[in-house]
């Protein structure tokens, strides 16, 4: 099944006379290792070199994170909580957002390792994770730790544990897989479609329909409606808040982008797999192989594997799909991949998807670095990571100490703003996202009376709809470096203490149901 030669046998050229590369099949689980501190290392230390300020959903979640609640308006909350501990093990906003994210594709590579390996082997299950640096999901936009990517480990170990499970596996991998299934709703809700999936093959699949008849996959499913139970009270409590917005962000899509967007960037984000399989020699032709691989299991690989991606790809052209919602529908692509060509797998194809793999690693993560510190400081184009962070946030609370004894308890205006003024700031203030209760349910007309609101925009008028807020309030507007060749980029703050004779009216429009 390993599709490997004997040992002993002649290899054509000098491959053999490097110990490295002749270990590959001999060691697959420490070539992982290496992959995955490889993978660490450097999508951890090129983007906090350069970036400035987290990406935008970095910086909503680790806002949203230190409220601790189940629900926003958009997703659940498993994301947010990651980066809020994240920040309260190391004190940082720079870097352990950046660890965390490469911790999440690490532990993607290792559950599709172990599902490869129950179904190719070993050596074939490396090559399938070799294949996945190639793609466009597992390199560039992965600094921006967000619900699309918290997903990614909780699909792999779904398949994993769905497959070991049905095969014969005992109470404890049903389990497990109810469990892993449940949290995985709090990453992000789209994890159902996987689920879906699932089910339709565990109900289609002879042998993994038998299962059923056994109380073991009821124990799995147990175990995941305790777990889900909590999230879909909560979201029956937000008056399904998520779901209005999810059907908004898709008309957005459709309004904003070419219908055939979704797909574009899709099949972009395959082209560098495709191009390392022809470098790896695995597209040309061949022999039969000798030991196919089993239909059941290749069956399972496609259904899970491109399932999902194919049908939302259908979907996008009648709903609209964000372009990052695929990200983490493609783990198994290596594994459909070898499983269809790993017959073809030998010592230089094996070479040279880890030559690949490591310099797909290393060459996009430093073009990473050096296009973001490029786009900022010379083409002066202010993308998320450019804005001074830490220097927003030293300001805001300036501002507000200055004007009130208190602590700053509530930072709003230009969310996109607020939450940078808020992020660093030591009082860890709380984001009134929207000045919308509904989207902000951490924040009660009491504790805006109480404590007030540091109010934050950008450029120096004052936008119609804070002008309510503020009456003869002072405003104080800061010129902020953030590019070598850009111009200072303008950011206003006012003040607004508790107990001003404006801000009960305004606490009161808030609170009325708008039609």
């Amino acid at each position: 099944m390993n599709g490997w030669l004997p040992v002993g046998s002649s290899v054509p050229g000098d491959w053999r006379q490097s110990s490295i590369w002749s270990d590959l099949p001999r060691y697959p689980e420490a070539v992982l290792a290496i992959l995955c501190l490889t993978q660490i290392l450097c999508w951890t230390v090129m983007p906090a070199l350069v970036d400035a300020a987290p990406p935008g959903d970095v910086v909503e979640g680790f806002m949203w994170g230190r409220e601790w609640v189940l629900l926003t308006y958009k997703h659940p909350q498993l994301p947010g909580w990651l980066l809020e501990t994240s920040h309260l093990l190391t004190g940082s906003f720079r870097w352990p957002q950046y660890l965390l994210a490469q911790f999440v594709v690490s532990a993607t590579f290792i559950f599709v390792y172990l599902l490869a390996r129950d179904m190719l082997g070993r050596t074939r299950a490396l090559a399938a994770v070799l294949l996945m640096p190639s793609l466009y999901f597992f390199g560039w936009p992965t600094p921006q730790f967000n619900h699309d990517y918290a997903q990614m480990p909780f699909w792999a170990a779904i398949c994993w544990l769905l497959w070991r499970a049905s095969r014969g596996g005992g109470p404890g991998w049903w389990l497990a897989l109810g469990l892993v299934s449940g949290v995985g709703l709090y990453a992000k809700f789209s994890t159902g479609l996987l689920l879906l999936f699932g089910a339709i093959w565990l109900l289609s699949d002879t042998r993994a329909r038998s299962r059923l008849a056994t109380p073991w996959p009821w124990l799995g499913l147990a175990g995941f409606i305790a777990v889900a139970a909590p999230l879909a009270v909560e979201l029956y409590r937000m008056d399904f808040l998520p779901l209005t917005y999810a059907a908004w962000r898709d008309q957005w899509v459709l309004a904003h982008r070419s219908r055939f967007y979704y797909i574009s960037v899709q099949i972009a984000g395959l082209c560098g797999f495709v191009l390392v399989l022809a470098i790896s020699g695995l597209l040309r032709r061949s022999p039969a192989p000798e030991e196919p691989v089993g239909r059941g299991t290749l069956v399972y690989v496609v259904w899970m594997g491109l399932g999902p991606a194919v049908l939302v790809m259908v979907a996008s052209l009648f709903t609209g799909a964000g372009e990052a919602w695929g990200a983490p529908m493609y783990n198994l692509v290596g594994v459909v991949a070898i499983a269809l060509l790993g017959h073809r797998l030998g010592a230089v194809e094996m070479r040279r998807l880890a030559i690949c793999a490591f310099v797909c690693i290393i060459g996009m993560s430093g073009a990473y670095a050096g296009i973001r510190w490029t786009s900022c400081n010379l083409r002066g184009r202010m993308d998320a990571v450019c804005w001074p962070a830490q220097q927003i946030s030293d300001e805001a609370e300036a501002v507000w100490h200055t004007a009130v004894p208190g602590r700053l308890d509530i930072v709003g205006g230009d969310t996109r703003i607020a939450l940078l003024a808020g992020l660093n700031a030591y009082d860890k203030p709380s984001i009134f996202t929207e000045l919308d209760m509904r989207l902000a349910p951490w924040i009660t007309s009491q504790r805006l009376r109480d404590h007030g609101i540091l109010l934050v925009w950008p450029g120096r008028g004052v936008p119609p709809r804070l002008q309510p807020w503020l009456d003869n309030i002072p405003v104080k507007t800061v010129l902020f470096s953030w590019s070598l060749k850009a111009p200072p980029v303008a950011i206003s703050f006012a003040a607004v203490p508790p107990g001003v004779r404006q801000l009960p009216g305004v606490i009161d429009s808030l609170a009325r149901p708008s039609n």
